[in-house]
């Protein structure tokens, strides 16, 4: 029965017009050696006029996929659940941001409700891009050996569905907030001491009570936006030539090339996605007020963005919540 099931397979060979130098009856007798040239890249004949008409397997197309096994799926799962472990054992040791006077009651205005919608709209479809994309990169590796198979279609499919609808308002997302928020995010001289005392977050040794000068945006803010505006362009070009290949009609190679792009920078910009949220939520005491409501407390403006502060008081833009 075996050896019907080779011979059938040598004839569907030939007949597909491919012809790797083996005669019909030795290639059921050379079937190791034939998928040994195979896989170093032999090459034979075809009516095929497309770019690899004459090779039956891209071998250059594995080598590449190997970094989907090898660097992206492992990076992609550190940048998330590693950066997540590592700020979980800081906070334990270190504690929180508080405000050394405490909430003043007063909540000053510092984000407009269309700034507060844009950045929700880019936000939100951030975060389900890089759980669905963990499923897509990483999943096959780490989560198929624990679920059913039928469990694992049902998260795959859904994963792709979800991932493709979320593209769009991610750039649209990212284009507006990188248009209009980059004038409030150019770096200063002040910002090299802000890193230097690490912001004034660290509340231990000669870093502790430490309150660095910051404008609207500080130094932290700044680099993670500059992350966000590159890598955000990285991954929305990328993901359009992925998302419509029949729109823009891209070579295999330049597809590889893409999708290798692709994960390269879901890996970076998920890495500053934790921090950006952890500093958000947690570390800073009253910063999500900013992105919920769009108004600050006055001691977390003075203490956070003291130079900010002094501008909006002195040129009269100063607006307190009514």
């Amino acid at each position: 029965m075996n050896n019907w099931f080779k011979i059938l397979a040598a004839a569907v060979v030939l007949m597909m017009g491919i012809s790797l130098g083996h005669a019909a009856d030795t290639v059921p007798a050379a079937d190791p050696q034939m998928w040994a040239q195979l896989k170093d890249g032999a090459t034979g004949y075809t009516t095929s006029t497309s770019e690899f008409h004459n090779q039956p397997i891209n071998t250059y197309d594995l080598r590449v996929l190997e970094l989907r096994s090898v660097l992206l799926a492992p990076g992609l799962m550190a940048a998330l659940f590693g950066m997540i472990l590592v700020f979980a054992l800081f906070i334990m040791v270190n504690g929180i941001s508080k405000l050394h006077h405490g909430f003043s009651g007063k909540l000053v205005y510092r984000w407009s409700k269309l700034d507060v919608s844009i950045h929700w709209l880019g936000a939100i479809p951030c975060l389900l891009l890089i759980i669905t994309g963990l499923i897509l990169l990483a999943g096959r590796f780490f989560f198929q050996p624990y679920v059913g198979e039928g469990v694992w279609a049902a998260m795959v499919y859904g994963a792709k569905q979800v991932h493709d609808v979320m593209a769009i308002p991610f750039m649209i997302g990212w284009a507006l907030m990188t248009l209009m928020w980059a004038k409030n995010q150019l770096p200063k001289m002040y910002d090299v001491k802000w890193f230097m005392v690490m912001g004034g977050y660290i509340n231990f040794g000669p870093f502790k009570n430490q309150h660095p000068d910051a404008g609207f945006a500080n130094a932290g803010e700044k680099m993670w936006f500059w992350t966000f505006a590159l890598f955000g362009l990285v991954i929305s070009a990328s993901g359009m030539l992925l998302l419509f290949p029949n729109l823009f009609e891209p070579s295999r190679t330049l597809s590889l090339i893409a999708l290798i792009l692709h994960g390269i920078s879901a890996i970076i910009i998920c890495a500053f996605s934790v921090v950006h949220i952890f500093m958000a939520t947690v570390m800073s005491e009253g910063g999500m007020e900013c992105m919920v409501s769009g108004y600050c407390d006055e001691n977390w403006a003075t203490q956070h963005h003291n130079l900010w502060f002094d501008e909006i008081k002195e040129n009269g833009t100063l607006k307190y919540k009514e």
